[in-house]
């Protein structure tokens, strides 16, 4: 047998009869049967309160992270019932026998009261998977120290191990190395957002450049949190020499479109060519942009759609940037008038009734109003507006135009003409011969 797990089974064997040598007391199924009737009774109890505890929680709902504390702890009444009644059981078995007589409830009161402090302290974390793992590894890890045989149990894992060439890696080792570098990326993360958070409100830099500085920052400390996590396990940076050289050919093949999109990113942020807020168009694509990242950007349509664009479309491709310069925007709404209007009257009035739409700007750059042809049926002129908010819509600043337009021409009495055509039937004369009667 392999030298490490004949450890293992050496020390699980030797644990297994301890147990059973304390299993066979009669105290042991007495504080086995208290444990079991407390659980039941705090589970009733929580069936009747829970609910009216959560209707009262809900009232907080307008502080998200203290209502989510708040909520995993009322949704785990039955434990704080369970940590209660088995407070108050040892508390009696103490008071009327030998302290060893509670040694399983006061195992099983240490233990309730470390996964509940895990569970509700670990909701912090949104996604609900990790937490739940992050719950389950902090009670594992203090029930060890509860039970007395962490020394043993980390023995063990020291003592399976699995050798690389001159590096030795333990199970241990692998355990607290993810976990540290769990930590230090959590806390890298959290600080980078914060960073980004503080950046944002430089006004004295344009918002490409908060994004980009915002975008290093956060990507130099997961760098250096991993970095000091490799280190802190003890394992050489030279070690990976060949590992960068294979994720260097994987970049050269398989890899290519993530690096692409990544330097295309950076290069957008130099450049400034779009920035948050901006009014694009690439290819149907119609909308404003929400946020930039390190491999796309979000671009939000009239809608309500999100496209998640990769950088390099913006770098490849050719891109109608409505507010690169400024944010004004230019529209030509073409209208018909009858010809028995005047064309000066119609011109006025078509700016009037433009100039009182909410949207056109009207202060410094005032719409106008041109004859543009003699149509077969119709005057014909073209209104030119100005609106700075392109991202509100450009279609229904059309159809606001036409209606103001509808509404004055039709106080005015002016006409707007509709094309007709006139046909005339020509029926030719025949001549119609009839037979005579037959007798």
């Amino acid at each position: 047998m392999i030298p490490e797990l004949e450890i293992l089974w050496s020390w699980i064997a030797s644990l297994w009869t301890g147990i059973s040598a304390y299993a066979v007391q009669p105290w042991t199924f007495y504080q086995l049967l208290i444990i079991a009737g407390c659980f039941a009774i705090a589970w009733l109890l929580s069936r009747r309160i829970e609910p009216m505890f959560e209707k009262r929680a809900r009232t907080i709902q307008r502080y998200p992270g203290i209502f989510r504390i708040v909520i995993a702890l009322v949704r785990r009444t039955e434990w704080i019932f369970f940590l209660a009644l088995l407070w108050g059981a040892r508390s009696l078995i103490i008071a009327n026998t030998l302290p060893s007589r509670a040694y399983i409830v006061s195992s099983a009161l240490a233990l309730a009261f470390a996964w509940l402090a895990a569970s509700v302290s670990s909701r912090i974390i949104r996604n609900r998977t990790l937490a739940r793992l992050i719950a389950v590894g902090v009670f594992v890890y203090i029930a060890i120290g509860i039970l007395g045989v962490r020394e043993e149990v980390n023995q063990t894992l020291e003592n399976l191990a699995v050798t690389v060439g001159e590096l030795r890696i333990s199970f241990l080792l692998a355990i607290r190395t993810v976990v540290f570098a769990g930590v230090l990326l959590w806390l890298a993360n959290l600080i980078g957002q914060v960073s980004e958070h503080r950046i944002a409100r430089l006004e004295d830099l344009s918002p490409s450049v908060r994004v980009l500085l915002g975008k290093l920052l956060r990507i130099g400390l997961i760098v250096a949190a991993l970095a000091m996590a490799v280190s802190a396990a003890g394992i050489d940076l030279t070690a990976f020499t060949v590992l960068s050289g294979a994720i260097g050919l994987g970049l050269g093949f398989g890899l290519q479109k993530v690096v692409s999109n990544f330097v295309s990113g950076i290069i957008i942020l130099s450049d400034k060519s779009i920035k948050p807020g901006d009014t694009i168009e690439l290819g149907d694509t119609f909308g404003w942009i929400r946020e930039l990242h390190a491999r796309y950007v979000s671009v939000i349509t009239r809608d309500g759609r999100e496209y998640l664009i990769p950088n390099e479309d913006f770098i490849t491709q050719q891109v109608v940037n409505w507010s690169y310069t400024d944010s004004f925007v230019r529209f030509d709404v073409d209208f018909g008038v009858s010809y028995d209007s005047d064309p000066h009257e119609v011109i006025r009035i078509a700016i009037e009734a433009a100039s009182g739409v909410d949207r056109i700007v009207a202060a410094n750059k005032v719409p106008v109003c041109w004859l543009t042809a003699f149509g077969a049926s119709s005057l014909d002129f073209k209104l030119r507006f100005w609106i700075e908010d392109p991202k509100e819509g450009l279609t229904n600043i059309r159809g606001q135009v036409l209606i103001a337009l509808w509404d004055a021409f039709k106080n005015a009495g002016i006409n707007i003409p509709f094309p007709h055509r006139e046909i005339y039937m020509r029926t030719p004369v025949e001549t119609i011969r009839r037979e005579p009667a037959k007798k």
